[in-house]
């Protein structure tokens, strides 16, 4: 067998979405109730090579074994050809498709700005008008075809809002630059800026021309939205103490938007980017120097360690000269007289569901507090029923971190569509937030996390002044109320067809461990995270929920405004040779095995197809990260199941034997691999047109295991990946669009 542990997410250089921070000592499931013990390169195929284009960009066509046709009682087949796993530096996508590059990082979108060069000289104030770096999340808005603002049937014209998670290092500067080194504890401040500049969201116009999409770079709705970009604050938290900064003494103001991960859309019409490990940028304290009250929060969120941050933005060599506090914004240091004239709080000012509209491009796009600070993977609303409210569900993606959703007071009327940010205001900036239980039954209940709970005003480990304070610390409040940990909750969605809720747990490697965390959190299994056990990649032992699982909800009546709600397992990773009762639990063969399921979105053109990307570390000696198809079918149509674990003498844990709720097994009529990316990338992002006849798919950080002294030395034959470009170039993120020769549905 093959396998890993965890890894730290490559978007992360300190690994904050791996660092369990959850020092509540909440009960488990497994804590709850009683839990039995026991001991127990080429396009290839029919048609041959295509053009020569393609292969330089390294795209390619595969087949394997399987090529059923798999019919589903709603008449939607996944037609296509399983594409095998693979190491190739290519990507692969089935026989019958064609995949083209659109977007890649540094390409530029307008007419002023010259191509990418991609040695590391671009300039850091080009990035304002290029492609940032690692695609992530991304949503397209259909446009109208003979002028301006909104058409969300049109196909052939449309506006893609992107996000830029992260970057590639290595691969920003020069050759000089990384031969010297990036120490964290004295930058060059325009490589600050080209840094940060890199990092946010694209908005972009596309259109359609001879079957081709192509960036118009003419369009006035271009813009890039950077971590040095204005942002208005809204919701509860706006003007709250723990918001001001010298940037923004009233509270309402601040610069940037900032690791950018998965997204979500409103039934407005506007883009939802949500901030996810924004915490590892910061320069901070060692919590010994806080107050009590200041230092749970920190350490709650960023870690009680003193550290520069992930890339140094604070200290770049001679202070900040700026006078607008352009880099001092990322030292969190108490280093003023109060929070007006420093940045203490700055953090608080990140971690949020930020929403930008795409047809006004104008606007500042909008911090809503409403919805909880975390590290958000996501906002996906349920579908919008008139006279209900919106209800958006979200996960935390760190280890033992929790599923919130949202309900808005207002009630949806479709007489909102295409009404902005003001639509924002009434649906966003008020309403109920809750967090999620799961009990050992497959029932669950969701917890409103609200300052009248005297759960939660009577916190003894936190006080929480006010609402605001609930919301900005509400990994807190979700301590204080017994919400289940679960393992790093991801993207969610939301079947258009049934009404259930998917969210992916990508992995957990402190899942099943004896003791608990430093602070006192238990690591012991639960019935809605109930697998621990060894597995090897290459000769290492990997321990722990390895490979990751996906949890389903049905709320109770259907209705997503509901406090209880029904769940099970839908899916659990593994591979395919793993012991068939207690790790492979759902029957994956060659043709649909995975590991570390992240990014999770359902077609709107197909109801009921839905998607599912990873980001993996554990599988990745046997194959690049990958997109499958899947026909998921309904909440509880699979079995009570039980999970023996096996316990590895290098931990001393007990076997422990789990029950659990497991989704119908897998087969490949409901789940086939449909596509696989290049060396070292994370497959994230999906977004398509609304006929269905194309989709987008984001190939992040290619690459990105290259070692520094490799580009320093222009080393390119050691490059872990020259995709997309091919020959010797540096790997770059890029957005591809995938159809299907002689146009049909995708995945068909």
């Amino acid at each position: 067998m093959s396998h890993h542990m965890t890894k730290n997410h490559p978007d992360s250089p300190n690994g904050q979405d791996d660092i369990s921070k959850n020092d509540s000592g909440n009960p488990t499931i497994h804590e709850i109730i009683d839990i039995r013990l026991s001991r127990r390169g080429l396009l290839k195929g029919g048609a041959g090579m295509v053009a020569g284009g393609f292969m330089s960009m390294g795209l390619s066509a595969c087949v394997s074994d399987s090529s059923k046709t798999a019919t589903t009682a709603k008449g939607f087949s996944l037609g296509f050809t399983a594409v095998a796993k693979s190491l190739n530096d290519v990507l692969s996508v089935p026989t019958g498709y064609t995949a083209s590059i659109l977007y890649r990082t540094g390409d530029p979108i307008n007419g002023a700005t010259p191509a990418y060069v991609n040695d590391g000289t671009d300039t850091a104030a080009s990035f304002d008008f290029r492609a940032g770096d690692h695609h992530d999340g991304m949503a397209y808005f259909g446009m109208a075809s003979g002028g301006s603002g909104m058409d969300l049937n049109n196909s052939s014209r449309g506006i893609v809002c992107m996000n830029h998670e992260n970057i590639n290092q290595q691969f920003l500067h020069t050759a000089a630059e990384a031969g010297v080194g990036f120490s964290t504890a004295a930058r060059v401040a325009a490589q600050i800026d080209k840094e940060v500049n890199a990092h946010g969201v694209s908005v972009i116009e596309i259109s359609k021309a001879g079957g081709t999409f192509s960036v118009n770079t003419a369009s006035t709705y271009n813009r890039r939205l950077t971590a040095a970009s204005d942002m208005d604050i809204y919701g509860p938290a706006r003007g709250d103490t723990l918001m001001v900064t010298s940037y923004s003494n009233a509270g309402q103001k601040t610069r940037g938007t900032l690791n950018n991960c998965a997204m979500g859309i409103t039934p407005w019409g506007t883009y939802l980017t949500c901030e996810e490990n924004w915490a590892g940028y910061f320069k901070r304290p060692a919590s010994g120097g806080l107050s009590a009250k200041m230092a749970t929060a920190q350490n709650r969120y960023i870690g009680s360690s003193s550290s520069n941050g992930s890339y140094g933005w604070a200290n770049p060599t001679g202070g900040d000269t700026s006078g607008t506090g352009l880099y001092d914004r990322w030292n969190i240091n108490l280093t003023g007289a109060d929070a007006t004239a420093d940045y203490r709080y700055a953090a608080n000012t990140f971690g949020w569901v930020v929403e930008i509209d795409p047809f006004a491009p104008a606007s500042i796009p909008r911090k809503r507090t409403a919805l909880g600070r975390f590290g958000h993977e996501g906002a996906m609303p349920a579908p919008a029923v008139a006279g209900k409210p919106v209800v958006f569900y979200m996960g935390d993606d760190s280890r033992g971190e929790y599923i919130y959703k949202y309900v808005s007071t207002a009630n949806w009327s479709s007489a909102d569509v295409g009404g902005g940010l003001a639509a924002g205001n009434k649906y966003l900036d008020d309403g109920k937030f809750y967090v999620a239980k799961f009990n050992s039954d497959g029932s669950g209940s969701w917890v409103e996390l609200n300052i009248a709970n005297p759960t939660i005003s009577g916190y003894a480990t936190y006080a929480f002044a006010n609402q605001a304070d609930v919301l900005i610390n509400c990994r807190l409040a979700a301590d204080a109320v017994g919400a289940t940990p679960m393992d790093r909750p991801e993207w969610t969605g939301v079947n258009p067809s049934t009404g259930d809720i998917y969210i992916t747990l990508t992995n957990n490697s402190d899942r099943g461990k004896t003791g608990t965390t430093t602070g006192g959190k238990s690591r012991g299994l639960d019935a809605a995270n109930p697998r621990y056990y060894s597995d090897l990649k290459g000769a290492a032992t990997q321990t722990g929920n390895v490979n990751g699982h996906i949890i389903r909800i049905r709320e109770s009546a259907k209705d997503h405004s509901a406090t209880t709600f029904q769940w099970d397992i839908y899916l659990f990773g593994a591979e395919a040779g793993a012991d068939a009762t207690n790790i492979n639990v759902s029957s994956l063969t060659a043709d649909n095995d995975f590991s570390s399921p992240d990014g999770l979105w359902f077609s709107r053109a197909v109801p009921g197809l839905m998607w599912l990307q990873t980001d993996d570390g554990a599988y990745t000696d046997v194959t690049n990260c990958m997109m499958l198809a899947a026909l998921p079918g309904t909440m509880g149509d699979g079995a009570a199941t039980t999970i023996t674990n096996t316990a590895v003498p290098a931990n001393g844990n007990a076997n422990q034997t789990v029950a659990t709720i497991a989704g119908k097994k897998a087969t490949t009529d409901t789940l086939r691999r449909f596509l696989v990316g290049p060396k070292g990338c994370e497959i994230t992002g999906i977004t398509e047109t609304p006929d269905g006849q194309t989709i987008f798919v984001n190939i992040q950080h290619p690459g990105e295991n290259t070692a520094l002294a490799d580009v320093a030395s222009n080393t390119t034959a050691s490059f872990e990946s020259h995709w997309p470009d091919g020959g010797n170039a540096r790997p770059r993120s890029a957005t591809v669009v995938i159809t299907k020769n002689g146009g049909g549905l995708i995945g068909s």
